[in-house]
């Protein structure tokens, strides 16, 4: 627990114990960075030299709740029982040790209060207003007592939790209905003037949450500071350490978000050596696999993209996914098992996915199942094996049937990030049959299905679907139209929500060159040929279309 370099932050508190003092600041720093499991562990440790530290208590309250990457709703229903229990009782003794603590602990410790209001579960709707209560009290504090950057943060969640990943309006760029996103930005970056105004090293939740307030948002760019600022800041908090790939995948930096990704797993690699049994942070662990992934996929990279995707698989052992009473943790791992598949379709490993073994156990490994059968009907399509390909469509529309409607991937019921996959491969059928109008309608389908999808990133079907659907139109010659849709993904036109563009990203940069060449674009050329020119320098495979099922351009291409 104390063997990790988690920076420099630390909190004072009113106690006698250096123990106690040393033991709660590690326990803040792992919340902070979104382990909350080893924050309990390590403020139990605070306990042992002041059992009565009522702020050591209020950490384990805290520690135990909600945080923004597993809500109320998200939480098993003996899960939810075992954790309002846990915040119950430790705000309790908080409370009652109160006399020793100073203004500002007592008044932490009264709004946490508001948070957990009973020692049981109790319904969706009765936790939606302990969490309207909790931050509505963190308002009252943070009104007297302005200049506590730890009040900040706490108060920016407290806003936050409210509308998890419902913040703003993807399509309009607006604050979401309910949403206090305003208020918390206003908050994050009042707290992140007055540290450069005090020369100060800024907070890292401050930093880690400004990120999440931008990352559904039209302004992505406005975090780059903080994501610049937090990687170098927690160097063993894995979390910490990729949260800034989120802004650079968002504007483009691919290469940024790998180096990201690859500090993560590396301080992921040092805890997941020490500790003991699955915890939550297993899901932060494969997610930022799961990043590094579709970085990877962006910037053309198939031995990086492979590597993280094997790492999960070797990470999400059979005993995890079948964890009973646990429905976050064992769903999310189990769809980050499944994302393989696109990888391999990515960069057109057809005999691969053809040759890879199904899952034997469809009914534990949902999604996983559902992608092998996509991936494999689309291989056998572009492969021009059409009796296979119509019978793995039809292996993927039986095993679809069966998963049920509260399956979730992440932001998303399964059942929606499947139907992009079943629209994809009816075009990609279609397409390879000759039916090539009624395949672009099946495509056009998939990229509105994709544009609707709810915010997660990375992004819930990972192979852009406008890269397949402007491949295949520019194979039969309609240059216009798929020159307009590589803008649009390419974030050019303007068109498309922000958190759906992919700038810079080498296959839509291949495919827009590829448009102008054909029409003899000159203004325009140059630049974008320049773009290209670096992005497929980073590359370790030819590309040779925005989407490899387009296998006519395979055997010329346009660098």
């Amino acid at each position: 627990m104390d063997r990790f370099d988690l920076g420099t932050y630390r909190r004072p508190i009113s106690t006698r114990s250096t123990e106690t003092q040393r033991w709660f600041d590690i326990g803040l720093n792992w919340c902070y960075g979104f382990n909350h499991e080893e924050g309990i562990k390590c403020f139990e440790k605070a306990l042992e030299t002041d059992p009565d530290c009522p702020m050591v208590h209020w950490g384990i309250a805290y520690a135990a709740g909600p945080f923004y990457n597993l809500t109320w709703k998200e939480h098993g229903e003996a899960e939810a029982d075992s954790a309002t229990k846990r915040c119950f009782e430790h705000v309790q003794l908080a409370r009652a040790n109160a006399a020793a603590a100073s203004k500002i602990e007592k008044r932490l410790i009264e709004a946490l209060a508001a948070r957990f209001q009973k020692p049981h579960r109790v319904s969706l709707d009765e936790f939606e207003r302990w969490d309207d209560a909790y931050a509505a009290a963190m308002r009252l504090v943070y009104r007297d007592f302005p200049d506590d950057h730890d009040v900040m943060a706490l108060l920016v969640e407290a806003l936050m939790m409210r509308t998890v990943r419902r913040l703003w309006n993807l399509k309009t760029g607006a604050p979401a209905p309910n949403s206090d996103v305003v208020e918390a930005l206003d908050v994050c970056e009042r707290s992140i003037r007055l540290a450069d105004e005090a020369g100060a090293a800024q907070h890292p939740a401050i930093v880690h949450l400004h990120i999440h307030l931008l990352e559904m948002s039209t302004m992505p760019e406005r975090g780059m500071r903080s994501a610049d600022l937090l990687g170098e800041m927690c160097p063993d908090a894995g979390h910490m350490n990729h949260m800034p790939g989120h802004i650079y995948v968002l504007c483009g930096e691919y290469e940024k978000a790998k180096r990201a990704s690859e500090k993560a797993v590396r301080a992921n690699d040092l805890y997941l050596a020490y500790a003991d049994e699955p915890t939550y942070y297993l899901l932060g662990c494969c997610h930022d696999l799961h990043l590094m992934m579709f970085t990877c996929m962006l910037s053309g990279q198939y031995q990086p993209a492979l590597w993280a995707a094997d790492r999960v698989r070797s990470l999400v052992a059979r005993d995890v996914v079948a964890i009973q009473g646990r429905p976050k943790l064992t769903q999310t791992v189990e769809g980050y098992h499944a994302m393989k598949s696109h990888v391999q379709v990515r960069f057109g490993r057809w005999q691969e996915i053809i040759d890879e073994p199904v899952t034997e156990e469809p009914g534990l490994y949902v999604l996983t199942a559902a992608m092998q059968r996509y991936a494999k009907g689309v291989a056998h399509a572009t492969l021009k094996h059409f009796a296979e390909a119509e019978r793995e469509r039809e292996e993927f529309h039986r095993h679809l049937k069966g998963i049920a409607p509260e399956r979730r991937f992440l932001s998303n019921p399964a059942q929606a990030s499947l139907a992009v996959g079943a629209a994809l491969l009816d075009g990609e059928l279609a397409y390879h049959q000759g039916r090539h109008e009624e395949a672009y309608g099946h495509l056009r389908q998939a990229v509105e299905l994709d544009d609707n999808l709810s915010y997660t990133e990375p992004w819930a079907w990972m192979h852009p679907p406008r890269h397949a659907l402007a491949a295949l139109l520019l194979d039969q010659g309609h240059a216009q139209e798929a020159e307009q849709v590589y803008r649009d993904d390419l974030g050019l036109s303007g068109t498309v929500q922000r958190c759906a563009q992919h700038p810079n990203n080498v296959w839509a940069l291949h495919g827009l060159v590829e448009c102008l060449k054909r029409r003899g674009e000159t203004d325009e050329l140059p630049t974008l040929q320049t773009s290209l020119a670096a992005a497929l320098a980073k590359a370790d495979v030819p590309i040779t279309s925005s989407c490899l099922c387009r296998t006519s351009a395979q055997q010329g291409c346009c660098h």
